[in-house]
């Protein structure tokens, strides 16, 4: 099977494209070349912008793909441009979404694919949403043969899945207090790459994945209190938090007040039984506790990996402040 992904080297495609090579899939990488990430042994990197069209036309040729899996289109004009690049070339677009699409809050738990489309907060999920839009579409006009996957929050060793990222353990081993939205009891879903890729390899050329969508996450339920306590144990300390209302962090902060109101501060359990269906191999087996481990071991492993970033410091000290002088009390 001769399959293209447009990136390949990120945190959710990294341990797809290192399963994909791994089962014999003749795989390609199309990206620009500057990810921390290593592409795995055995796939053909291009290195082109794919905002570039006349160069992504150079680096491809006329060559056609049996998959195009499109990790990086985050608006309709973007999937368009893309459709249009590999019309008859592919004989599956798989579009990478996002489970934030899903209607925020949910109405009802556990979330299915089946859950309604809304996120009136944040606008990376609407550009998501009108993405889909456009590609069922184009299945009822054209047939065009898609798939949408819909990954929750996932991550890998070289990413600290934490607002904030290396800066909030880094204010865990200076003993400084970390901010944790809420109250911390709202319960998350943490996906490691290599258990998304188990799933996502599996819809692959899959006759039963076209015109369908799936999300893919573990089956692992934590609280935020929990993930921070968690990463707190694998670095060894015992974790100072403060928790702020995410409308009041929103305040300070536009970006990541989007990400916590339009995602992260409500509670987000997934029924995972239709990529099961369809990928009978697919079961998550790291366990958040073990991924931390394997984030703390690689930052700790080199300094130069050790980067706080100033900005998010002082945007975490500022609320802090301003927190406890509004409420003495916590």
């Amino acid at each position: 099977m001769k399959v293209l992904f447009i990136g390949g080297t990120g945190i959710i495609s990294s341990g797809s494209a290192a399963l994909a090579v791994e089962r014999g899939i003749d795989l390609t990488l199309l990206n620009r070349g500057q990810s921390v990430r290593t592409p795995p042994a055995g796939a053909r990197v291009l290195h082109a912008n794919i905002r570039d069209r006349a160069a992504v036309q150079e680096a491809l040729g006329g060559q056609k793909f049996d998959v195009v899996a499109d990790f990086l289109a985050y608006t309709p004009d973007q999937v368009q441009a893309n459709l249009d690049l590999f019309a008859g070339k592919t004989g599956q677009y798989i579009f990478i979404s996002s489970a934030s699409a899903y209607q925020t809050p949910p109405a009802i738990l556990p979330i299915r694919e089946s859950t309604p489309l809304y996120n009136p907060v944040w606008e990376y999920s609407r550009n998501k949403i009108a993405c889909e839009e456009l590609l069922l579409r184009a299945y009822r006009e054209t047939k065009l043969p898609f798939t949408i996957v819909r990954p929750s929050h996932t991550y890998d060793p070289y990413y600290v899945p934490l607002p904030g990222g290396y800066t909030v353990i880094d204010r865990m081993l200076k003993g400084k207090p970390v901010i944790v939205h809420g109250d911390g009891s709202s319960i998350w879903t943490l996906t490691h790459t290599r258990d998304f890729a188990r799933g996502f390899v599996g819809l692959l050329g899959n006759s039963h994945a076209l015109g369908e969508v799936f999300h893919i996450t573990s089956d692992e339920w934590l609280t935020w209190n929990g993930i921070f306590r968690i990463f707190a144990q694998a670095i060894g300390v015992e974790p100072n938090i403060v928790h702020v209302p995410s409308d009041l962090i929103a305040a300070y902060d536009q970006t990541l007040g989007a990400s916590l109101r339009g995602d992260k501060m409500h509670s987000a359990i997934f029924d995972n039984s239709k990529i099961k269906q369809v990928v009978p191999d697919f079961v998550c087996t790291t366990p958040f506790s073990r991924g931390a481990r394997e984030i703390v071991n690689w930052f700790m492993a080199d300094p130069a990996r050790q980067k706080p970033d100033p900005v998010y410091d002082a945007l975490f000290d500022r609320i802090l402040e301003n927190y406890r002088k509004a409420w003495p009390e916590e």
